[in-house]
């Protein structure tokens, strides 16, 4: 990170811009930043930057704060920034891969992902229709693991048979492989043929997407 004194050098030139003719003192800037001159006065003796009041002035201005604190130029930003791209990830909900999982908290965070799977996953527009869930149970082995991550295809809510699928029955999620039996009934299949496969009617589940790639494989 820049030092105390050049970072208050940039401040300076960005609010010349806005006060005019005369010079810019240090009260401009502590005022800027909404800080008292006497207490800025000791941030500049003690060399400490007040690193959530200049973030909140880079953000009112609309100004990088990586190249006010780092001489990092934007746009060298955007170009390591565009090797990743984020998806959903509901940690709280698990994808039964044996007797179900009911699921109350829908809280999500974000995973990042690289350039080879976003575009396996369709490209970065279609990342909106991407979500990660964690898989839990064996009745999916050997092709999905217990604590594997998979990734979800909202956009994929018509059934293919044979295809890999999240659905919701009732309250529960599971993640099955559907074949189409005939108009008003499928069969949800497990791999793991210790489970009985479940006939159901259409109507009695929602697909909430098909599984399209695992993203991370959790370690046996």
């Amino acid at each position: 990170m820049l030092s105390f004194d050049e970072i208050l050098m940039r401040l300076k030139d960005i609010l010349s811009n806005e006060i005019g003719e005369r010079k810019v003192l240090d009260r401009d800037v502590a005022e800027a930043l909404g800080i008292a001159p006497a207490y800025f006065a000791v941030l500049k003796k003690r060399g400490s930057v007040p690193l959530a009041q200049v973030a909140d002035f880079c953000a009112g201005r609309k100004i990088s704060i990586n190249w006010l604190l780092y001489d990092q130029s934007p746009r060298s930003l955007e170009e390591s920034t565009e090797k990743f791209a984020t998806i959903r990830y509901f940690r709280q909900i698990n994808a039964s891969a044996g007797n179900g999982a009911i699921n109350w908290e829908e809280r999500y965070e974000t995973i990042r992902i690289d350039e080879a799977l976003v575009k396996l996953l369709g490209g970065r527009r279609h990342l909106k229709y991407i979500d990660a869930l964690e898989v839990k149970g064996d009745s999916m082995e050997p092709l999905l693991y217990d604590g594997d991550i998979v990734a979800v295809d909202r956009s994929r809510q018509e059934i293919r048979n044979g295809g890999i699928y999240v659905l919701r029955i009732d309250e529960e999620l599971f993640v099955k492989q559907i074949d189409i039996i005939r108009k008003n009934e499928w069969v949800c299949n497990s791999f793991n043929t210790i489970y009985p496969a479940m006939r159901v009617e259409p109507s009695d589940l929602h697909i909430i997407g098909e599984a399209v790639a695992v993203m991370q494989r959790h370690p046996l």
